[in-house]
């Protein structure tokens, strides 16, 4: 993806009535279109009193301009913000004079992408924006700033740094062979490829961290027909997002849910009863149930304790449950057992290696234990001031460099062909980088950037 050289203008406030409205300019242009609005350019770096011009020569509006000379700017090109009045009204006006001088509209997350592209920030930080924007809790916005800053970043370029000294030792090995020592099988190269396969796994695992703090997980309830799922859905609410009836096939369509769980973001899904024989429109409902549960972290599948202690509704729905995704059993309705003991829960047949845990969403109990078993299920181990802003990407990114590396040991433990080896390795370089940018295809590039707001 080339660097632009044309000159882009946004609303960098939301749209709509506001105290202050903010227009942005960035490009080679900005400092003729400030001669033209504002009677002169601002000098660098300072908040100036100035009056905004529209294209007959009058005024739009007075407030504040700021201007940041190349290369020391958010974008690294001459960048112009006019501070004033936040109305749609006065904000358009502006856009379309700076159009008129020959700007043009800018792009979702296009101020950011020439940020990235002009080597001010790394693709990692440029996402952590967004990240830091849409961030739905306290941790996961303290976290989307360390990434911002870069602390992800250096931790990805320590790995690479590894990476490099390990390929090096290897490289070395292939161009002055010797036929007294057995470099691929020799206690240093151990070392080194050890060290690395450390690093990379602590990183790993802060980046599953972090990836739930910025995307959350997706928890589908499951379940025949009046099993508990949409009183469950309000318990873990806090409030009636769901119609509960007492007749069978209320839910028809799947209902999401966002909650915080120790701040992590938890998307809920109230899915259609699963049953056999249902009318047209219960089983389009249905269907919608099984594809939501294909793409889930986790199935929590409901079984009315009070109703079906065995767990006839699991047992003849556990083949049809879709494969990789984890289940957890929750026996609902347990404030109806007359005669269970406190915290029992019902023999359940033909799932002895699934977790499950009693809950009664009337009273509450069982509700906490089921909240921390998602966190603890998913990998979360709380909160604590290291956490960084990860995405599934980055995840990917990490799992193909760790399995380059094992690759690699794996031929060094067999004593195999050195050339092998450095391949594998370069391979780990080629998977870590696109973390931070290096190699990454335009049109990830063009995913990415297309989900910021306009304006930045």
């Amino acid at each position: 993806m080339s660097v632009q050289t044309d000159t882009i203008v946004a609303a960098a406030t939301p749209p709509g009535r506001g105290g202050i409205g903010i227009v942005r300019m960035s490009g080679p242009l900005v400092p003729a279109i400030a001669r033209a609005m504002l009677g002169r350019l601002p000098p660098p770096r300072h908040a100036t009193h100035a009056r905004f011009n529209a294209v007959d020569g009058g005024a739009i509006d007075t407030g504040l301009a700021l201007f940041f000379p190349a290369p020391h700017s958010y974008t690294g090109e001459d960048v112009l913000e006019l501070q004033g009045h936040g109305g749609p009204v006065p904000i358009e006006a502006l856009i379309a004079h700076a159009v008129a001088l020959g700007a043009r509209r800018a792009q979702p997350g296009e101020f950011t992408q020439r940020a990235y592209l002009n080597d001010r920030i790394d693709l990692a930080q440029a996402e952590a924006v967004a990240d830091l924007i849409d961030a739905g809790s306290e941790a996961a916005a303290r976290a989307a700033f360390r990434s911002l800053q870069g602390e992800f970043s250096v931790r990805v370029r320590a790995l690479d740094e590894a990476l490099a000294q390990l390929r090096a030792y290897v490289e070395a090995t292939i161009d002055f062979p010797t036929d007294e020592i057995d470099h691929l099988g020799d206690e240093a190269l151990a070392t080194l490829l050890n060290n690395v396969r450390a690093q990379c796994a602590a990183l790993q695992a802060t980046a599953g961290q972090g990836r739930l703090l910025t995307e959350g997980l997706t928890v589908v309830l499951a379940g025949a027909p009046n099993a508990g799922k949409s009183t469950l859905l309000n318990a873990l609410a806090g409030f009636d997002a769901a119609i509960v009836t007492p007749v069978p096939g209320t839910t028809r369509d799947v209902l999401r849910e966002r909650i915080l769980i120790d701040g992590v973001p938890v998307w809920l899904l109230d899915t259609a009863g699963l049953r056999e024989g249902g009318d047209a429109i219960e089983n389009e409902g249905m269907r919608r149930a099984r594809a939501a549960m294909a793409q889930a972290d986790r199935i929590l599948f409901l079984v009315d304790a009070s109703e079906e202690p065995a767990g006839a509704a699991l047992a003849a729905e556990r083949a049809a449950l879709p494969e990789g995704v984890p289940v957890t059993i929750v026996s609902s309705k347990t404030d109806l057992l007359a005669t269970s003991a406190p915290g029992a829960s019902p023999s359940l047949a033909g799932a002895p290696d699934v977790p499950r845990f009693p809950v009664s969403a009337r009273t509450g109990a069982g509700l906490d234990a089921l909240r921390t078993h998602l966190l603890e299920a998913a990998g979360f181990r709380g909160q604590d001031s290291g956490l960084l802003s990860a995405r599934r990407r980055h995840l990917d990114a990490l799992a193909a460099t760790s399995a380059h590396v094992d690759a690699a040991a794996a031929q060094c433990r067999a004593a195999g062909a050195g050339e092998l080896v450095a391949e594998e390795l370069r391979a780990a370089q080629r998977a870590l980088g696109e973390i931070t940018g290096g190699g990454t295809a335009d049109e990830l590039l063009g995913r990415i950037f297309a989900s910021f707001c306009i304006g930045k």
